[in-house]
């Protein structure tokens, strides 16, 4: 059992951490405040290759393994967790379901566009009553003069507004299926933008479908058999997020070592029982920084050699998630006052953490699905 990356996993890591300092820490508090998508990063992100990791080079791709995966949105969720969130869903939700389910002639139409940046994907499977119960959507998909017709509404929809290349779900009659549309398809529109707590910067909308008119060719997999297809996405999704909840917690974990021997050195705190305190809570929490990782990693690897990986990545998303909320709110409760400062960055990921325990499958969902795999 090997746990060091590879010298090629070492060296992606090491250009994303640079362009994280470089190009995205010095501007993450910009684009928070501004409540906007951070356009400006795409072309660096792209460059890196960062839009089409896990794809094949014939579609564009850089034909990355999960575990590169993973540690490259630990570094970008170091920095900014709502980026992370863009790279992850991007690649993670929309481009992968057209990989996994679609045709060949839908890979070779939309693979190039996403991994390139060409395009941003979205992947519309939420709705106003329909959360984690993916199988109880109201949206609706009626077969009409040779192609289909959906009607219903998509909420929390990433990338909603900025998006080129959508996914979207709707009910046809017996099951569950996927149709793949692009931006300024009539019938498609752009509902109210969410006002967010946290990930400030990550686009998130509602979708709007009206007499949305597509063809046959639409159909993204099976008819009726979307559900496992979502299944399958969602669990490759889960490893991936696990990621940049890791990269949240080890942000604050780092944050919490700086203040500290900041006022070691300001104030010549010697070894008592202050010092004591914040040497534990630290320690505490880089022991669960890297159990996460290594929870996050083993998916992953599981993921990249073909075996059964459904358990492993609930594991890696419900304990990678919690600890991005308590990481920083225990940083911050070590900081005192000057946690509650909203320039402060650790303040930033206690805001942007929560969505790590509800997206792809909220904690109490992956408690359910590790639950099944061991009683059954």
């Amino acid at each position: 059992m090997d746990f060091e990356p590879t010298a090629g996993q070492k060296a992606v890591q090491q250009r994303v951490r640079e362009f994280c300092d470089r190009e995205l820490a010095p501007r993450s508090a910009e684009w928070e405040a501004r409540e906007d998508f951070p356009w400006e990063a795409v072309p660096g992100l792209a460059k890196l290759g960062l839009l089409g990791i896990p794809f094949p080079k014939e579609y564009g791709g850089q034909a990355w393994d999960a575990v590169t995966l993973v540690l490259v949105l630990e570094e970008l969720g170091r920095v900014d967790p709502g980026v992370a969130l863009f790279i992850e869903s991007h690649n993670g939700l929309c481009s992968n379901h057209l990989f996994l389910a679609g045709n060949e002639e839908q890979k070779k139409k939309y693979l190039p566009r996403l991994t390139s940046g060409q395009a941003l994907g979205a992947w519309a499977l939420t709705e106003p009553g329909a959360g984690s119960d993916a199988q109880s959507l109201a949206t609706r998909a009626e077969r009409r003069n040779g192609g289909w017709v959906l009607n219903g509404t998509k909420t929390f929809t990433t990338q909603g507004s900025v998006a080129g290349v959508y996914v979207l779900f709707a009910q046809t009659g017996k099951g569950l299926s996927a149709f793949v549309v692009e931006k300024g398809a009539k019938g498609l529109s752009v509902g109210k933008k969410e006002k967010k707590m946290g990930l400030r910067c990550s686009d998130t909308a509602q979708l709007d479908l009206k007499d949305l008119a597509l063809p046959e060719t639409a159909l993204v997999g099976r008819q009726d058999k979307a559900f496992y297809d979502a299944m399958k996405v969602l669990d490759a999704g889960r490893v991936a997020i696990s990621g940049i909840s890791v990269g949240i917690a080890r942000g604050a974990l780092e944050a919490g070592v700086q203040w500290v021997k900041e006022r070691k050195t300001q104030f010549g705190i010697g070894e008592g029982p202050g010092l004591r305190a914040a040497a534990k809570l630290l320690a505490d929490l880089a022991a669960e920084v890297d159990a996460a990782r290594l929870l996050a990693l083993r998916a992953a690897a599981l993921m990249d050699a073909g075996r059964p990986f459904s358990k492993e990545a609930s594991m890696a998303k419900l304990i990678s998630g919690e600890l991005a909320v308590s990481a920083p709110t225990r940083v911050l409760d070590l900081m005192g006052p000057e946690g509650g400062n909203m320039d402060n960055p650790v303040g930033r990921l206690f805001r942007d953490s929560k969505l790590y325990t509800i997206g792809e499958g909220s904690s109490q969902i992956q408690e359910l699905i590790i639950g099944r795999a061991l009683l059954s």
